[in-house]
């Protein structure tokens, strides 16, 4: 899910673990445990495409990562808000922490298809920006003069904020398309149910606002804990309901699938991005994939039509072993197409996010594309190619017109 959605997730999670006791310290440091995981973007400014790509939600968006990381952040935060007399040497401390969340994604990325120099540099570049998130917080307490053991809690108290703050961070995001690895370092399968989008106002906006009101009030009163309670309830609600959803609108794409006669080995249903009203769905065949769009307020449950979308998957025969196919095929699910054009080359084009106005008329409407090219040695480099297509001025007026059903 988006990063508001996140932070928004994680202070409402602070709130119910230590709320009570810190006030709104617990929602601050929620907060930014649940924004933790997806500092793992850093690494599309250290290192290149398609490692960014292997690495993102991979180690700090696993159980190991939710499991190990709080041990050190609990015990840093603790010594935060101790006396300075106790606390001694803070950066000392800060030291110890960086080089413990350094260690777990660097130990927890071995096995990952990246080269080990890509490694370390993600590694430095994702550790070096969460403990950047401490210090900007030390920093403020130590100007506004709070740190101090009226409003701490034990290591183990901490520990707990943290653990369940970045532990519901990847379990929010195996909802989406995009896919979690929760199970590294010892499994690359990517948890995705494919029943909410990325963003999704309805989801997020009533939790925001429940959980701002809730910090607006104090600790002691009950009505803080009620609108935080509500937030969650809310959220959580609509997040049944999206599963629901997605099993009704999987029994119209089965139908439609049979009643048109489509042969197909698999298939699988997406909502389109801001909603989970309009969905879409591929359908896998020996040659070619069917690309459905259906809306819950279509006068009638069926897909229309499907967009036969030719495989082409033989365009990367001469790359077959290359590691940016095995990558780009294990994060597509296998769901992909290719084409080869002059102006373009090839191109991959991973067919769950659809395209900008879910016709696929232009290789340039591809939501999410990566340009190969073969360098000296013959080996695949791959640049992600931004949708840019005709209808790319278009997009939101189409989706919300195509959303209101036909």
């Amino acid at each position: 899910m988006d990063s508001l959605t996140q932070i928004t997730l994680g202070a409402a999670v602070g709130e119910v673990v230590l709320g009570r006791k810190v006030g709104n310290k617990a929602m601050l440091w929620g907060a930014i445990a649940g924004t933790f995981p997806d500092l793992d973007v850093v690494a599309n400014v250290s290192s290149d495409e398609i490692s960014a790509l292997a690495f993102h939600r991979a180690i700090t968006h696993s159980i190991l990562f939710a499991t190990a990381a709080p041990l050190g952040l609990g015990w840093l935060v603790h010594r935060l808000y101790l006396k300075r007399e106790e606390r001694g040497k803070f950066r000392y401390d800060l030291t110890k922490v960086w080089l413990g969340l350094l260690a777990i994604v660097v130990l927890g990325s071995i096995g990952m298809p990246i080269s080990v120099f890509n490694t370390l540099k993600i590694g430095l570049s994702v550790s070096l920006t969460m403990i950047s998130l401490v210090i900007i917080v030390y920093a403020r307490e130590r100007w506004r003069k709070r740190a101090g053991p009226a409003e701490n809690a034990s290591t183990r108290e901490w520990a707990w904020l943290f653990f369940w703050a970045i532990l519901t961070h990847p379990l929010l995001d195996c909802c989406t398309t995009y896919g979690t690895q929760l199970f590294q370092p010892f499994w690359d399968y990517r948890v995705a149910f494919n029943n909410v989008s990325v963003v999704d106002p309805l989801y997020t906006f009533p939790f925001l606002i429940c959980v701002i009101i809730a910090s607006r009030i104090t600790r002691e009163h009950p009505r803080r804990r009620l609108f935080n309670w509500l937030g969650i309830g809310l959220s959580s609600a609509y997040m049944l309901f999206t599963f629901y959803n997605k099993h009704q609108v999987d029994k119209v794409f089965e139908n439609s699938l049979t009643e048109q006669h489509i042969p197909y080995q698999r298939y699988s249903t997406y909502p389109t991005i801001f909603n989970n009203l309009l969905w879409q769905g591929l359908a896998e065949g020996d040659t070619a994939y069917y690309h459905g769009v259906y809306s819950i307020l279509d006068s009638e449950p069926k897909v229309e039509s499907f967009t036969i979308i030719p495989k082409h998957h033989e365009l990367l025969a001469p790359y077959r072993d290359d590691r940016v196919t095995e990558i780009l095929e294990w994060f597509s699910n296998g769901y992909y197409s290719l084409s080869d054009e002059p102006a373009i080359g090839l191109q991959f084009n991973d067919l769950r996010f659809g395209s900008i106005d879910q016709t696929f008329d232009e290789s340039t409407d591809y939501i999410f594309s990566f340009r190969l090219v073969p360098d000296e040695e013959g080996k695949l480099e791959a640049f992600q190619h931004r949708a840019r297509g005709k209808a790319a001025g278009n997009v939101v007026s189409d989706l919300w017109e195509r959303m209101k059903g036909n």
